[in-house]
């Protein structure tokens, strides 16, 4: 999204719409799974009243369920409505792909961007 590779958004759980730990995207992700989310439990609650739960787990397609403070490949879609309705989660740019950008304003990303630590250990330092 800010004109480099991009990096990474998760792998514990493991995220994107290949499961490859990348917002990646292609012509078989209908829902544009381009942004990283840093759930929060508003977020989470805010999705599963929109009919989108991320929190229970679906271990039959190897889903654990989120957690606040988990990162996730949301839809772009779901991640604008959250944003709409003053839920929406923090915002990983270097993480999220550029075809998100297609549906979400670059405005509201930014507004919700967060730089995160790549370990949670090292928030405490």
């Amino acid at each position: 999204m800010l004109g480099g590779d991009l990096e990474p958004c998760g792998d514990d759980p493991v995220t994107g719409f290949y499961r490859d730990g990348c917002c990646n995207t292609g012509p078989e992700d209908l829902g544009s799974h381009t942004i990283c989310a840093v759930v929060t439990a508003e977020f989470l609650e805010h999705q599963r009243r929109i009919g989108n739960d991320l929190i229970s787990p679906m271990l039959l397609h190897g889903f654990p369920g989120l957690a606040p403070g988990d990162r996730w490949c949301v839809t772009a879609a779901n991640w604008l409505r959250a944003h709409r309705d003053g839920s929406a989660a923090f915002v990983v740019l270097k993480s999220t792909h550029e075809r998100a950008l297609e549906i979400v304003p670059l405005e509201a990303l930014r507004e919700h961007a967060i730089d995160v630590p790549a370990s949670p250990g090292s928030l405490a330092e």
